[in-house]
């Protein structure tokens, strides 16, 4: 199966993060891989968004118009991308921000409380690890392990301490699912 990911939300919330995180991932379990961040003036604040293509077929365009999943990190992010969401596709939303479900009933929602886990594991810089950790389990595109061997040769040295809590983060939200 092709994932055609759509990944949005405020700049800061590591919304690029979680798009080449799952690209590299992607890479590394052999699949064919395609990662295009949006950027421009919604960088200070507004919307940003990225999308990622996985797939263990050869791919056709990076670009996403119609997502077969969208991560949808705040509310103009939800309302935006939704309606180009693919029938039977699946919708992830950050319930700490976003008030609202999702209004189409031809596709799954999951809703996931990204930061106040974060908060509980007293870094708000995780919350998009807790919302991959959601993708993830609610996908099965990748490995947990193929992540966690990632994240150990991202944090080295004295940020290695962080290698725990990004999995402690990526499996509360996985439990969300």
């Amino acid at each position: 199966m092709t994932h055609e990911i759509i990944i949005s939300g405020f700049g800061g919330q590591g919304v690029m993060a979680i798009g080449k995180t799952l690209a590299e991932a992607g890479m590394k379990e052999g699949m064919d891989v395609s990662w295009l961040p949006s950027y421009g003036p919604e960088m200070r604040g507004g919307t940003a968004n990225c999308s990622v293509v996985l797939s263990r077929d050869p791919i056709i365009t990076p670009l996403v118009q119609y997502p077969t999943e969208l991560i949808a990190m705040n509310k103009p992010s939800l309302i935006k991308f939704e309606p180009a969401v693919v029938k039977g596709g699946l919708i992830l939303v950050n319930s700490s921000i976003v008030e609202i479900k999702a209004e189409r009933t031809d596709v799954r929602a999951a809703y996931v409380p990204c930061i106040d886990i974060a908060d509980e594991l007293g870094n708000l810089k995780v919350a998009n690890m807790v919302m991959l950790g959601a993708y993830i389990e609610a996908t099965k595109v990748v490995a947990f392990d193929t992540i966690h061997e990632m994240l150990a040769h991202i944090f080295t040295g004295p940020k290695a301490a962080l290698v725990e809590l990004n999995i402690e983060a990526l499996k509360r939200g996985a439990a969300c699912i």
